[in-house]
């Protein structure tokens, strides 16, 4: 499971192959989201209301490079790292 970036303690993972529709996981303490990247609302799973908010953030504003990695996850080629949230 790549990691693609990681922020004030959450990080960023998108596995090989995975299932449709386009999402990366989040992982924050032990708790885990699944969050879909066309709009960035999460599948399964939650975060407290903070945490929950940044990945949102961070999600619309990478989301070309959310969309392109998935793309690169789907052909089994090597991700990108992708910028932290400032």
């Amino acid at each position: 499971m790549p990691r693609l970036s990681e922020f004030y303690g959450i990080v960023v993972y998108m596995y090989w192959k995975d299932h449709h529709p386009p999402h990366f996981h989040a992982m924050y303490g032990e708790d885990e989201v699944l969050v879909r990247i066309d709009d960035a609302t999460i599948l399964v799973g939650s975060f407290p209301r903070t945490a929950a908010r940044l990945v949102k953030e961070w999600a619309e504003l990478c989301r070309p490079e959310l969309l392109s990695n998935w793309d690169r996850a789907q052909a089994s080629t090597p991700l990108v790292p992708i910028k932290p949230l400032r």
